[in-house]
């Protein structure tokens, strides 16, 4: 998937999740199982699992290079990607680290948390065009639960994370 493709799947996927949960009632929106999050949750920890996004694509690459190395293998297509993650799920124990847990959501909340998400997908996508095909496959950015992973596989990995939410909440609204 090049720029051009990333950028356009960034915003269907972010937008297919918020246009699906803006979709249910007050009760579904709210509802989650006893100890998991409700769909505002499920928005919330997306924002706080995107916004990080923008610091680090504004970063000055001598200093990510700096600070996390070069990657030393070629970028995993996103399929790869996508099924490394959820090999990982299945092997985590625990809530994902403190700054990325949410906090408790409304209904009510719903069209300031979409705004937001999508403020930040667009922001997004704008210092994505200051990199370039090869400084997304030769950078490295850490992530909580994959480790290492390179710019061009962090992009993956957010495209494919607001489908993976999306799902969880279909999963917990057949519970109802």
């Amino acid at each position: 998937m090049n720029k051009v493709e990333i950028k356009a799947r960034l915003e269907e996927s972010y937008d297919h999740f918020l246009k699906f949960i803006g979709k249910l009632s007050k009760d579904e929106f709210e509802y989650a199982p006893e100890g998991k999050w409700n769909a505002g949750q499920q928005a919330d920890h997306l924002i706080k699992s995107t916004r990080p996004l923008i610091k680090g694509l504004a970063f000055p690459k001598f200093l990510i290079s700096f600070k996390f190395g070069k990657a030393n293998r070629p970028s995993r297509t996103y399929n790869e990607l996508v099924e490394r993650y959820k090999q990982r799920l299945t092997t985590m124990e625990g809530d994902p680290p403190s700054g990325f847990v949410p906090k408790p959501v409304k209904f009510a909340e719903y069209s300031k948390l979409a705004k937001t998400q999508m403020e930040i997908i667009q922001k997004v996508q704008e210092k994505l065009t200051k990199w370039s095909e090869d400084d997304l496959d030769q950078y490295i950015f850490p992530h909580p639960l994959l480790g290492k992973v390179t710019v061009r596989e962090m992009l993956y990995f957010t495209i494919y994370h607001a489908e993976h939410h999306q799902n969880v909440v279909k999963i917990y609204l057949k519970g109802i």
